[in-house]
């Protein structure tokens, strides 16, 4: 009984080891960034999780902003000083690409597809992309300056220098590990 109970013991520790190793090995890396408009009013939260493929998730969902498409873009600083956000620099662009998704000498890493924003005022994006990493890199979203998640006035053209003719900045988050 006693050899039995001991053989349980080690079944057990060795499982509890191996858990544990792939629960570690499998944590994903993720990050934050809560959306403020020029008043400071919180309008939104975004979500970035690096997934095991090394794709990015990004999950944004945003409150009380104007009816329509809205240019959304990973700005190279990680600073929001309102009220116009120009603090946040331009789009994050490490690669040194032509904006827009559509452009064939593009993207900037920093690009994504516009935001649709319902007539409530509430809107919701859940993209991926390849083009950032949260896991030290040439593409990283936490270089020295960090970055934001900027969302514009205007839908973005996905080709136009340098942001796609999308108009002012009216929110903006610093991405910040989570």
């Amino acid at each position: 009984m006693r050899a039995r109970l001991i053989i349980i013991l080690i079944i057990s520790a060795t499982l509890i080891s191996a858990t544990t190793v792939y629960a570690r090995e499998n944590t994903t890396n993720s990050a934050i960034a809560v959306m403020k408009d020029a008043k400071g009013n919180t309008v939104g939260l975004a979500t970035f999780t690096e997934e095991c493929n090394g794709l990015v998730r990004i999950n944004v969902n945003v409150k009380c902003l104007a009816p329509g498409m809205h240019g959304i873009h990973i700005h190279e600083k990680g600073d929001c000083t309102g009220p116009d956000f120009t603090s946040a620099g331009g789009h994050y662009n490490p690669l040194g690409k032509e904006h827009g998704l559509n452009n064939p000498q593009g993207p900037h890493a920093g690009d994504l597809p516009n935001l649709e924003v319902g007539e409530n005022g509430r809107g919701q994006m859940n993209v991926t992309t390849d083009l950032v990493t949260l896991s030290p890199g040439p593409t990283t979203l936490f270089p020295a300056n960090g970055t934001a998640l900027i969302i514009h006035s205007d839908p973005d053209d996905q080709m136009t220098n340098p942001s796609g003719n999308s108009g002012a900045r009216i929110a903006c988050g610093v991405i910040e590990k989570k």
